[in-house]
């Protein structure tokens, strides 16, 4: 059966990534990524894996078009990436819950634990996402999660409460999808993924706000480390190596370390 779902992760994640990619919402290595993960997590997972990764990709890619030209100066000047996705952030997204899948063979006997560590790994991503893609289009000025003053929309590591409650949607969502496919439908289950979710996603905006490379641009603060033209920007703070999407990976495993610790 093993050799089966491989095979039919293959096909699912190629297909999906070949209409991301020709809708523009993955570059060619993005589908790449997409492919990897999704056949991993599907073939060694299972559907409710499977599942989970389509709804947050899909869900995500939903966000992103929403109002998109009143984001593109943020993607433009603030943001790293846009909403073209590569490999790195497939990998950043959905690389630990596919390496989950990929233990569920060797430890079968600690099914559950794997299951609960995906879906908290899954929510947290999704948290991150809808939290950024819906924050900078709602509500007021957002705040920085470490000091609480107001920062401009987009800025890595502000927070806001529109912002707030769609990182609890998404995790709340995608623990309610891995329930129901799973066939559990525990409310307990969903509840442990919303907080290991929502607590991954804020440990990202401290990341964001603290260690993650910001480097100084025309505009103000940016993610980018070039301009435009390809000049070196000066580097205001964090790390020079950390970028956003070693910081999703990072709270990713951070939100599966919360849900391990308050099962």
């Amino acid at each position: 059966m093993e050799p089966l779902r491989l095979l039919l992760g293959l096909a699912i994640s190629t297909t999906i990534g070949a209409i991301a990619y020709k809708r523009g919402s993955l570059s060619a290595s993005g589908w790449l990524g997409a492919i990897i993960t999704g056949t991993a997590t599907f073939g060694f997972g299972g559907w409710p894996h499977g599942v989970t990764l389509v709804f947050f990709f899909v869900s995500s890619t939903v966000w992103s078009r929403l109002k998109k030209n009143q984001k593109a100066k943020l993607e433009q000047t603030v943001f790293e990436k846009g909403s073209r996705r590569d490999i790195w952030q497939a990998l950043a997204n959905g690389g630990l819950g596919a390496l989950m899948c990929c233990a569920i063979p060797i430890w079968p006997e600690h099914l559950q634990v794997i299951n609960t560590l995906f879906a908290a790994t899954m929510a947290t991503v999704a948290a991150d996402t809808w939290a950024t893609e819906l924050g900078v289009l709602f509500g007021g000025t957002p705040r920085l999660i470490t000091t609480l003053k107001p920062a401009p929309k987009g800025t890595s590591g502000a927070v806001s409460g529109y912002g707030t409650l769609a990182a609890l949607a998404a995790a709340a969502s995608v623990g309610t999808v891995f329930s129901l496919v799973n066939g559990t439908s525990s409310l307990y289950f969903v509840c442990l993924i919303s907080g290991a979710g929502v607590c991954g996603c804020l440990f990202d905006s401290v990341l964001g706000a603290t260690v993650q490379r910001i480097y100084r641009g025309a505009d103000g603060p940016t993610e980018r480390p070039f301009a435009p033209d390809g000049t070196a920007l000066p580097l205001v703070r964090g790390w020079r190596w950390l970028n956003n999407d070693l910081v999703n990976f990072v709270s990713s495993v951070v939100g599966a370390v919360f849900a391990f610790l308050l099962r």
